[in-house]
């Protein structure tokens, strides 16, 4: 059972950390609020520690302040994460925004990153130029080249915002979610390409993928990219198998498979592929997990076929 001192010990320290964060910036109770879409009552209630903040308000913070939520929940990145923690060439998608102007608004090159990631995710990466990056920032073309100096490193940087984007969005969801199955399910529903914010991560995933075809150089962000999003599944399922939930002895063949099966999912979601929808999607991960992952009940055994 969960000690509910601990809890409010926690939740106290969250609170504390959020509060330092908008000393430091210089914000309002009333702008933070307003910055991240939370009435100001509720804010009030959750710095004193008498409200806990959800996990969206969490991920709302994080965007805004520029940390991360494994930050905001344990005061460090991968302390006690039930997912991945971002490493190599991805793990500066952890990293703030240290050009930050007063009262906590994004610097310069937070907002480019913003709009880059954004345009290339809606118009594609060929077809985004510095100028619609630039009047999308609020900034001069000048400006884009100093903080990004090629397309290619805008297209790097938003697959890096893709990393950071997940990575706060499943610690603070998954942070509460002890038993196995029930995470590794939720974890399969927060990468859904089901509305904008997922389908523009995905768009900018597949179209990664396509330079990473081409583009050797492009490969090794690439591979740490995704290896986060693979080792977040892979812990999931050892941690199952170990519980007794999930078969032993295959998780990374499970993994692979899992994986993979998202992955051309996905594409045929944001492809609107005839028959391929979310919800369909879901279904036939959920039915890969029954067959596949789960163990047998006691006294059964599985067949090939499942």
């Amino acid at each position: 059972m969960t000690d509910p001192r601990a809890t409010r010990t926690a939740e106290d320290a969250v609170a504390g950390r959020v509060r330092a964060l908008l000393e430091r910036d210089g914000w309002t109770q009333r702008r933070f609020a307003a910055a991240i879409g939370l009435e100001e009552t509720k804010l009030s209630k959750s710095l004193a520690g008498r409200r806990r903040f959800a996990a969206d308000e969490l991920v709302r913070i994080a965007e805004v302040t520029g940390e991360t939520v494994a930050r905001l929940l344990h005061g460090r990145d991968g302390a006690r994460a039930r997912t991945a923690v971002p490493t190599g060439a991805a793990a500066a998608a952890a990293e703030p925004d240290t050009g930050r102007e007063p009262g906590g608004a994004h610097g310069t090159r937070g907002r480019i990153l913003d709009a880059a990631w954004e345009l290339i995710a809606d118009h594609g990466y060929h077809r985004v130029r510095t100028a619609d990056v630039a009047r999308a920032a609020g900034t001069s073309p000048a400006a884009i080249h100093y903080h990004f100096p090629t397309r290619s490193e805008l297209l790097d940087s938003a697959l890096r915002h893709n990393v950071r984007l997940a990575f706060d969005r499943q610690v603070a969801e998954l942070d509460t979610i002890a038993h196995p199955h029930e995470r590794l399910l939720r974890l399969i529903d927060l990468q859904l390409p089901d509305g904008a914010l997922l389908r523009r991560e995905w768009s900018i995933w597949i179209q990664v993928w396509a330079e990473s075809a081409i583009d050797p150089a492009r490969r090794a962000l690439y591979w740490d990219a995704y290896d986060r999003w693979y080792r977040s599944i892979a812990m999931t399922i050892a941690e199952g198998a170990a519980a007794g939930v999930f078969v032993s002895g295959r998780t990374e063949a499970l993994a692979d498979q899992l994986t993979a099966l998202i992955d051309g999912l996905g594409i045929q979601v944001l492809a609107m592929t005839p028959r391929a929808g979310t919800d369909r999607m879901r279904a036939l991960l959920h039915d890969f997990i029954d067959r596949a992952v789960l163990a047998a009940p006691a006294g059964t055994e599985r067949t090939e076929n499942g």
